[in-house]
């Protein structure tokens, strides 16, 4: 195996036959087990890096370079791994670009803090996103008449709310719904990231409601409000590529030339992050964030423990005096969450992090607006809308993006 990958880097035979040994190597790899693919990939990654002697000759160079164009071509071809050659010769193979990418996904079940798979991981990211920038992807409303191979695919990859039955699916593209998706060239059939959207009067505040098999469809064009419920990257080798901020902001401008009775564009997003921070309090950070006043009505003092220990059981959705009691320090706890915990400048929950930076403003946080198991367990069912304004995304983004500033509705600002 491994001089099969030396002769594809070396180019032995000429650059076809190299190109036919890639193909050999391809398919090889797809024959292997998992324990197969691990040591292929690290023989890969520790046989076939920048050598040494590319290194010191780089830094000789370095010493007296001028500014011209052959210096920096030479460089480049030195700080190149011999191994990046041979992952664009797998691009032959018959879906190679598909290859590559399940080859990264793969490469990221094994890295757990290995050095040289890291190294390997993000030139087959560099890679990958040069191959799918997103001028090169195409933009696709899908409906009910695709092919079933690709509404199933819809199905099996629906990460956010699962797609229960084909009756769901269907109602999720009825006529009052939208589902966007981008498609790369070489990947027709394969929906790289899609967002499902729901077109009503008025911003949404419950996903059960939105998702109603029974609830018959309204019509599209009285809607003024379109809520991106779902967003769904598909792919887990092209994690780190982004394309949803991209996809949000292309459907919204589709959407708003499209139906210009729609006035306000939203989410109804999940809090995956907020069960999670509700753990980490302490009794005296409680009553910082929420007041005294609202625990009175639940504990003698802020008691986090016995907070957690109403949220284990289902209910206390069943007793109205507690149900409120919880709904007005959860809300406070939640907003204070979504503004004010950081990770380094960016927003300590990933959904809030992504709407955020994309320019949203934080615009309601919404009580009890997924009872699921999973809404309830992951943030005691709250959910948030985000809002898109189009005069406002730059300016929130640049906010965001340079001094971690959340932009947030006077609702959110009375709960913090």
């Amino acid at each position: 195996m491994r001089q099969l990958m030396l002769d594809c880097v070396a180019a032995r035979g000429g650059e076809v036959s190299s190109r036919a040994r890639a193909a050999v190597l391809g398919q090889a790899y797809l024959g292997l087990d998992r324990n197969g693919r691990k040591r292929y990939l690290e023989l890969l990654a520790r046989d076939f890096h920048v050598p040494r002697a590319a290194i010191e000759e780089a830094r000789g160079m370095l010493d007296g370079l001028e500014e011209d164009p052959a210096s920096a071509a030479r460089l480049r071809e030195l700080f190149t791994p011999p191994r990046l050659k041979l992952l664009r010769q797998f691009n032959d193979l018959p879906q190679g670009v598909k290859f590559l990418v399940d080859l990264r996904s793969d490469l990221r079940g094994f890295m757990d803090h290995d050095r040289d798979l890291a190294a390997l991981d993000e030139d087959l990211r560099a890679l990958l996103e040069s191959w799918f920038d997103v001028g090169f992807l195409e933009l696709r409303r899908l409906t009910w008449h695709e092919p079933a191979s690709l509404l199933e695919k819809l199905i099996e990859y629906e990460a956010v709310h699962e797609i229960g039955s084909w009756h769901d699916l269907r109602n999720r593209l009825d006529s009052d719904r939208r589902c966007f998706a981008f498609f790369h060239p070489c990947l027709p059939e394969e929906p790289l990231i899609f967002v499902e959207i729901a077109l009503v009067r008025g911003m949404a505040a419950s996903i059960q409601v939105l998702l109603d098999e029974t609830a018959p469809a309204s019509d599209p064009n009285a809607a003024d409000t379109a809520i991106f419920y779902s967003i769904t990257s598909t792919q887990a080798g092209l994690r780190g590529i982004h394309f949803g901020g991209f996809l949000i902001k292309r459907v919204v401008d589709l959407l708003a030339r499209e139906m210009p009775s729609l006035r306000t564009f939203a989410t109804l997003s999940p809090v995956p992050g907020l069960a999670g921070f509700l753990e980490s309090l302490t009794d005296e950070r409680l009553e910082e964030l929420v007041g005294r006043a609202p625990l009175k009505t639940l504990f003698d003092t802020a008691n986090v423990k016995d907070l957690k220990a109403i949220l284990s059981h289902d209910d206390w959705r069943e007793n109205p005096d507690l149900e409120e009691a919880m709904k007005n320090v959860l809300l406070r706890v939640c907003a204070h969450y979504l503004v004010s915990e950081k990770k380094g400048n960016k927003a300590r929950d990933p959904v809030a992090d992504f709407h955020l930076n994309n320019g949203a403003r934080l615009e309601r946080i919404n009580w009890l607006a997924d009872t699921s198991e999973n809404g309830l367990r992951q943030s005691a069912g709250i959910m948030v809308n985000y809002v898109y304004r189009l005069g406002e995304i730059e300016k929130n983004h640049e906010l965001y993006r340079e001094r971690g500033e959340v932009a947030t509705s006077a609702v959110v600002n009375h709960l913090l």
